[in-house]
């Protein structure tokens, strides 16, 4: 009696661990089925190498700190901004922006004129350099009387007073 007990416990646990077997391989073929339909993954573009050098205008010594922006442009449509502050170097380096796009790039420094251009990215590396000036003078129609009173420039002598520009609008 206790011979045959053993041999339907050795039979039953034989029995489970082929089951266990079988079911183990099912689910092991089951990833190699590439009708399953999971998350996508797509590959990114090849990224440009993009690197700014911010100088003064002036001296040629470099900026440090000036924020540099770059609005990545797919065909009519900005992207959003990347913006990258410079090293004591005067540089900002960038690596993400798609080979193919055009970017718009805005050079803020405190104390500078703000710069501002589009470039097209089509090469792996791209470095530019960028010359910074001081603010200039503001332009103004008026100009100024000994007494501080306004008077209106005369037109250049060039333009008759039908083509003078009209200061009503």
């Amino acid at each position: 009696m206790i011979l045959m007990l053993q041999r339907r416990s050795i039979r039953m646990c034989a029995m489970l661990a082929g089951l266990g077997l079988a079911f183990s391989s099912i689910s092991i073929h089951a990833q190699d089925d590439k009708t399953r339909r999971g998350r996508n993954y797509k590959v990114p573009p090849a990224a440009a190498r993009i690197e700014v050098t911010v100088l003064r205008d002036a001296n040629g010594k470099p900026i440090e700190n000036a924020a540099v922006v770059f609005h990545p442009i797919k065909g009519d449509k900005d992207n959003g901004a990347l913006e990258v502050k410079t090293n004591e170097d005067g540089k900002a380096i960038i690596d993400v922006i798609p080979i193919g796009d055009t970017v718009r790039m805005q050079i803020i420094a405190r104390g500078f004129q703000t710069y501002g251009e589009d470039y097209p990215v089509n090469k792996l590396e791209i470095s530019k350099e960028i010359r910074m000036k001081r603010p200039g003078q503001q332009y103004s129609i008026y100009e100024h009387n000994e007494d501080g009173s306004r008077k209106e420039k005369d037109a250049p002598k060039d333009q008759t007073p039908e083509t003078k520009p009209d200061a009503s609008k």
